[in-house]
C-alpha cells in the first residue's frame, strides 16, 4: 500500500487475559492491577501493551521509529476491543532515498471512549 498525507489506517484488537499474562512475563510489569482481577473479573491491560496497536500499524509499513509519544487517557481492561486510527501527517522522500513519516493516532474502546492518543515519527525502511 502506498501511503500519502491524509491517509488513515485502522487496526482493532480485543485484549485477553492471556495477552496480559504474557506481557507481564515479558515486561516484568507486575502491578497488582495486572495480575489480580477486579470486581468484574477483569485485569487492567498494561499501557505499553495497549500502545502496541499504533506500533503494529507502523510495523506493517516498515517504519523505523525515531520518536513515539503516548498519552494514556483511561484504563483498558481485558475483553475491551480497542480501535486504533493512525493518520499520516507527513510522508516525504529524503535525499538518502528514504521516506520520512510522521503520524498521529487515536485509540478508542468499544464504547467510543478515548483511551490512548499520541504520535510517532521515523523513516520507512
Amino acid at each position: 500500500m502506498s501511503l500519502k498525507v491524509g491517509d488513515s489506517i485502522t487496526f482493532e484488537r480485543t485484549f485477553t487475559e492471556t495477552d496480559v499474562e504474557l506481557f507481564t512475563t515479558i515486561s516484568c510489569d507486575q502491578g497488582i492491577h495486572h495480575i489480580t482481577p477486579d470486581e468484574r473479573g477483569k485485569l487492567v491491560v498494561q499501557g505499553l501493551l495497549t500502545a502496541t496497536l499504533p506500533t503494529k500499524v507502523g510495523g506493517d509499513h516498515n517504519v523505523l521509529a525515531r520518536t513515539m509519544n503516548f498519552e494514556f487517557l483511561r484504563p483498558v481492561f481485558t475483553s475491551d476491543t480497542i480501535i486504533c486510527e493512525v493518520k499520516i501527517e507527513k510522508y516525504e522522500k529524503q535525499e538518502n532515498n528514504r521516506t520520512a513519516i510522521s503520524t498521529t493516532f487515536l485509540c478508542k474502546n468499544q464504547h467510543e471512549k478515548e483511551v490512548l492518543t499520541g504520535n510517532f515519527a521515523g523513516i520507512i525502511l
